[in-house]
């Protein structure tokens, strides 16, 4: 989806845990038909993937936990939302100085937001 609905520029690198779905050829052959950089987390070392697991977390524990979707219509419109508004402009971490993430990463990405539509069900 986000190959769908997003403009891929030059040194996009696309970083994932070491996960069979993320290793796979098809997966690889994609990513690199796109000239997308593969960066994989180092076998059994954790803080590789740590931003990630960050965002995870926020996304199981501000949204995920707290609902019980109808459909998967429902959980998508959901989690879509809770990624566009609520992460990326509502949010204010104390690690960026108290800024949105659409804040801060505004200098970085002449305006791009790194997260929306970004979810995938596996």
């Amino acid at each position: 989806m986000a190959l769908e609905t997003r403009r891929i520029g030059p040194g996009l690198v696309h970083h994932s845990d070491r996960g069979v779905q993320y290793a796979s050829s098809d997966y690889i052959a994609l990513l690199k038909s796109k000239n997308i950089v593969i960066s994989m987390s180092r076998k059994g070392n954790p803080y590789d993937n740590a931003k990630a697991d960050s965002f995870m977390k926020a996304l199981k524990s501000e949204e995920v936990s707290l609902n019980e979707y109808e459909t998967f219509a429902d959980a998508r419109q959901n989690i879509e939302h809770f990624i566009n508004r609520v992460y990326n402009n509502e949010r204010l971490p104390s690690a960026i100085g108290y800024k949105a993430l659409v804040d801060f990463r505004a200098p970085f990405t002449n305006g791009s937001i790194l997260f929306q539509h970004n979810f995938v069900p596996v």
